[in-house]
Parts: C-alpha cells; structure tokens; sequence
C-alpha cells in the first residue's frame, strides 16, 4: 500500500473520543450519542478536527497592518541569548503579545460596557416615564446607590427639616449620571470610589483610573493601530484602565441597574440541567447576556393567553429554559430553571423539544442555526447588533418602548411551532436541585437578618480559621477542555479544604448541574470547618451570585469584608483567590484583568496567549504584584490550580497573622460591653 494511503487509512481510522471523554455531565453525553447518530455536527466535534493555531495561542501573531501577518513562534528549544525576533516594522513578541493582550481586554470591556449602556439607556426611559414596559421596582436599591452617582437622596424643608428627595426625581438623575459614564472624557467614572480607599489611592498614583467607559476602549484600539504604541508596559497601564472601566464601571452600572428595575436578587430554589425541558409543553429556551428582553418573556409566558394558546396546540403549557448568563439572570429573580452552559446550546435542539431559541448578543454559535435547520426548531435573533447569517433563522427585533409585545409576538411564534416537531423527543433524565440568588446584599442579610444584617460572622469565621478563605470562581466553559471538568473539580477541591466560593456565568450553572448549589452539599464535600458554617447559617458551599456581569457582586462583598475589619486594608490582603477554569471569550481576559488590578491573584485554566513573549508574560506573572498586589497564573491541572489558590490563602492568612488556630472564647456581657467601649 502506498504510503499516501496509509497515511489517509490511519486518518479515516483515529479514534473518535467518547462522550464521557468529552464532558462529565450526563445530558450532555446522552446528547452528544444521539447527535452522531443523526449526523449533527456540534462544537464537540469540531473540537476534535480542528487544531488550535500554535502561533495565535503563544500570542505573537500581528495582524495589525497589511505588511504582514507577522508571526514570532517562540524558538523550540527556548531563547538563548538576545531575542532577536521581529516584526517587519521591527515590533518585538512583548510589544505584539502585549498589543493582542490589550485588544483582548478592549474587545471583553466593550462587551459587558455595552450591555451596561443598554441597561442604563433602558433605565432612564423608564424613570421619565417614556416606557411603559419597565419600572423601578427596588427603591431600596435605588437611594442605597445614588450617593455613588452624586446624587442627593434628601431635599431641606422650608423649615429647614431634612425631606426624603421624591423618588422619580433621584431615579432620573441617577439614570442621566450613570449613562454619562460611557461619553465622559475627563475626570473619573464616579463608581470607581466604592473601592477600599487604599485601593482607589493606589489607582490615583499609578495613573489607572478611568476617565470614562468609551474613552478608554476608544484608546487602546488607537494605542495598538500600527505604528503607535510599543511599550508592553504602557500598553498594560492602559488595558488596566479599560479593564477597570468595565469591572468598577460599566459591569457594575450595568448590575445595580438590573437590581433596580428587576429586583435585588435574594435567595430562591429551582433547577438545573437539559431535564428541566417538559416533552408535553412548549419549550422556549432564552440564551445570551441582556435581561431587558428575558424578563419581557418570562411576563408574557405567563399571560393568560398565552396558555390557552399553548393547550389549543396540543401543549399542556409553557416551559422556559434558560442558557448561558442569560439564564443566570432570570434564574436569580424569578426562579426560572438552567437548561445549560455554552457548551450545552446546541444540544438543547438536539433534544427535539426546543420550539424556539431566542437570542440576544454574546456567546451565541453561529452554528445553532444550522443544528436547529435539523430539527423544528426556530432560532430567533433579537438585537441589531447580533444577527446570524446562516440557516433559517427568524429576526425580531426588541425596542424597549414596545417590549412586552415584541415579548408576546416572540412566545406565540414558539407555541405556534409546537405541532411541527419532526423527530422523536429525547430529554435526558438529569435535572438538579439548586439554591441562588446571593447578591451581596443578600449575603449580608442571610449573615444577620434585618435588623443585624453584617459580613461580621463571615470574617470572624476566616480569622478562627472555620473558612480558611474565599475563592471566586468564574466563567465559560471552553471546547478544548473537558466540560465542566475543571470548574467541578477545582471547586470541590477548595471547599475540602474550608475555602468557600463565590461563583458566576458558565461555572455557576456547572456548579448548579453537579448538586453544589445546596445547603446539604456541604455535608457531602466540604471541610468540618465550612460545613459547620453552612449548616448553621444555612447556605450553600458555593454561593451563586449572578450572570458574567455579575462579578461586579464579588468586587462589591470583597470591599465589605475589608470594610468590616479584621481581614486588612485593602482587597490585596484578603485571604482569597481567583480562578476561571475554562476560560473562552475576550470578556475573561477584561475581568482577569480588573480582578488582577483590583488586588487579586488570578488563576486561568489551559493557556493565555503570552507564552511566545516570555518577559512580557513575567510582566503579567510576577511584576504586577509588586504594583497591584495582584497577579495573573495559569495552571491547567484543576487539582493543582486549586492547589495555588489555596496556597496563596495561606499565605495572606500568614501574612495577617491568623494562620494558626485560635481558641474559642466564650464572651459574656461584660466582656462584649468592653469590646463595644473599644
């Protein structure tokens, strides 16, 4: 046989992994069985065909002009010597890994930045009274946070008596100062000062504080254009200033605006897993980023109509499902249930039971579109800024001034859709019960109650060592790692050892699927000293706060556990760490680096792209501790990678001199009047 044959008999014959290779939830392996029989083909498969470029995942391709695309592989054997690489216009691997780098966090802020305009642009319309689909639901929230935008909550008297502000008026012109945020061009985004003080200091001296959200991802794209900026470090200082711009800015804007016109989230049951989807109802699943539509759609699903349509179609009701943080946000304030993560879209058409998709923007494959031309199933865009091209896909478009019957029009074209299933109906029997909604205004409330509500017994627990510290984990799930594998097991591992979590995105919904979002989970799998707290305060091991955006939330109960004492001065003290596991999109490199600058050690799973630019990666690694405090890390092993982040607790639980047991004191009245008088 010739040897081109061999070589194409050994291709034909490689052996296709298995399922349970793939990932370890069950729905998704069932699922993935039953798209290779139907000849569907999934981001699974092409996984497996399609090799990741070796040169694009060291980070030292340019693509910044037409000379080239330059490409700087790191030598196999390492740099002996100088390092002599270069670009055609003499760019080194630091200043063209770092320019990647810094696009990446521009391209992660715009994202969830944009989101947050949404947001606010819906905010104001609804506090003029512009929109009669929205409302300011949370008041409470609403005075809480208007002093962060310089608005005034009282009004003097006549008598010079101290009046509450009418609460259309601070609505209002809390909506006009938090969309002022994006188009500002000097000064400061004014929630930058809900940092520690030290730390809000520290970003003064290093320059890093950003002037405004649209400004500084307008200034990295100018920064990185050809020809421009060529100083790694440089170019790092501003990519900061971006990341915080999304993380202290528009993320967080984009949260406590939600919070306001949805609800603050508290905690509440549901479920989770492809088994939440009911053969004998219409399945609507809603997928993306933007609540604004998704809480449209959980109202009109509702609607009295909208069931009797659904029973005229032969559906004993409707059944939604949410995927990815879309999911996230309609799961913590209405209680509507996780049918997946990213990896997990195309398998919920693969189930024959989805009547419709609806999508929004962020995180959505192409490729839906033609696994759904397999199936009855319509996929139905929603947002100018995110159409899809292929397949028979359906555009509605959402305006908030008409949301509730672009709503209505959207859950009636999938009850219409109903008797057109095609194929046979398989939903996996996996669906687990879970707990969520943990803002940390919930956190504090659980910890104390009304009238007590306080992050005291959580850092007086960390200091007697029961927690051992905080972890914060977060993020996507990623087609070149085992699904869910690493979020699992890193999480498992850290609350073994005391470590309690805080959790968003992709990875809550992986903790939600593995049975960890349950008070009794803490029995099963955590150390005696965080099992004890969870049972006595009854929460979970591992507290899910919210979607992507969210982990403006962990930002926020970080900066309350500094402000209550004992643990420090500033977030770079805390006993706590911060992982994404299976990282994916642009937007995990924007948070990393908000987090990182923020004053946090930062663990990824697989690789960044920095490898082919090693000073320019021992930048990232080890000098922006001594700046920040906090520091980028990779580590793809999850025992391992857990190993790290608990090893850096221990460290700052030495360095604030609370890494030894202390004695349990029983206090009487006396000697608690004597703490008080201190």
């Amino acid at each position: 046989m010739a040897t081109e044959d061999v070589k194409k008999k050994v291709k034909k014959e490689k052996k296709v992994p298995s399922p349970k290779d793939l990932s370890i939830d069950p729905a998704t392996q069932e699922l993935l069985e039953r798209s290779r029989e139907l000849e569907v083909e999934t981001i699974f498969d092409r996984a497996q065909t399609m090799k990741a470029c070796n040169i694009g995942a060291q980070g030292t391709c340019c693509k910044m002009c037409a000379q080239g695309p330059c490409r700087l592989p790191l030598p196999k054997g390492g740099i002996e010597g100088e390092d002599t690489r270069k670009g055609l216009c003499g760019a080194t691997p630091e200043t063209i890994a770092a320019r990647n780098f810094a696009r990446m966090v521009a391209s992660g802020a715009a994202s969830h930045s944009d989101h947050g305009r949404a947001v606010a642009e819906t905010f104001l319309a609804a506090a003029r009274g512009e929109i009669e689909d929205y409302e300011i639901k949370d008041t409470v929230k609403l005075v809480e946070i208007a002093p962060d935008f310089g608005v005034e909550t009282t009004v003097e008297g006549e008598n010079g008596e101290v009046l509450d502000r009418d609460i259309k008026e601070i609505a209002i012109e809390v909506g006009e100062k938090a969309l002022a945020q994006w188009g500002q061009q000097s000064g400061e985004i004014c929630t930058i000062k809900r940092a520690p003080q030290p730390r809000y200091e520290l970003w003064k001296k290093l320059g890093v504080i950003p002037r405004g959200i649209d400004r500084e991802v307008v200034e990295i794209m100018h920064r990185t254009h050809m020809g421009v900026d060529q100083d790694y470090e440089n170019l790092v200082m501003q990519c900061t200033r971006a990341a915080l711009a999304d993380g202290w800015g528009g993320s967080m804007i984009a949260t406590d605006l939600q919070d306001v016109l949805f609800g603050c989230p508290y905690p509440l049951r549901s479920s989770a897993n492809l088994g939440v989807l009911k053969e004998d109802h219409v399945n609507i699943i809603i997928h993306g980023h933007e609540p604004l539509l998704s809480e449209m759609i959980v109202a009109a699903a509702q609607l009295p109509e909208m069931q009797e349509l659904a029973k005229e179609k032969g559906a004993a009701g409707i059944q939604l499902g949410g995927i990815c943080c879309t999911a996230n946000e309609i799961l913590i304030r209405h209680g509507v249930p996780l049918a997946g993560n990213y990896l997990q879209q195309e398998l919920a058409i693969v189930t024959g039971a989805v009547e419709a998709m609806v999508v929004d923007v962020q995180c959505i494959m192409e490729n839906v579109a033609n696994v759904a031309d397999c199936f009855h199933t319509k996929i139905i865009t929603t947002n100018p800024r995110a159409k899809i091209a292929s397949g028979n896909v359906i555009h509605i478009e959402f305006d908030e001034h008409t949301a509730f019957e672009d709503a209505k029009r959207i859950v009636k074209t999938a009850i219409e859709n109903f008797p057109n299933r095609e194929k046979e109906v398989v939903i996996p029997d996996e669906s687990s019960q879970l707990i969520a909604g943990f803002s940390y205004e919930a956190i504090n409330y659980h910890l104390g109650g009304t009238f007590r509500g306080s992050y005291t017994p959580l850092n007086d627990n960390i200091i007697n060592g029961r927690i051992r510290g905080i972890g914060g984990v977060v993020g996507c799930n990623n087609a070149r790692s085992m699904h869910d594998s690493a979020h699992i097991t890193i999480i498992k591992e850290l609350i073994k050892h005391d470590v309690i979590v805080l959790t968003t995105g992709c990875s809550a919904i992986a903790c939600g699927k593995a049975g960890l979002l349950t008070p009794e989970s803490a029995a099963v799998f955590c150390g005696p000293g965080l099992a004890e707290v969870c049972e006595t305060v009854g929460i979970p091991p591992v507290l899910h706060m919210g979607s992507c955006v969210d982990n403006s939330r962990i930002l926020m109960a970080a900066t309350e556990v500094v402000k209550t004492g004992g643990l420090g001065n500033d977030i770079s003290d805390l006993p706590a760490a911060g992982s994404a596991p299976e990282w994916m999109s642009e937007k995990a490199i924007s948070i990393g680096q908000y987090f990182v600058a923020s004053g946090v050690y930062v663990v990824f799973g697989g690789s960044l792209p920095v490898d082919g630019a090693p000073v320019f990666k021992d930048y990232l690694f080890k000098e922006l501790e001594k700046m920040y405090g906090g520091m980028w890390d990779v580590e793809e092993d999850p025992i391992k990678h857990a190993q790290k982040m608990i090893a850096h607790i221990d460290k700052k639980r030495k360095e604030l001199g609370i890494d030894k047991a202390r004695e349990r004191v029983l206090f009487d009245m006396a000697a608690r009047r004597e703490m008080e008088a201190a």
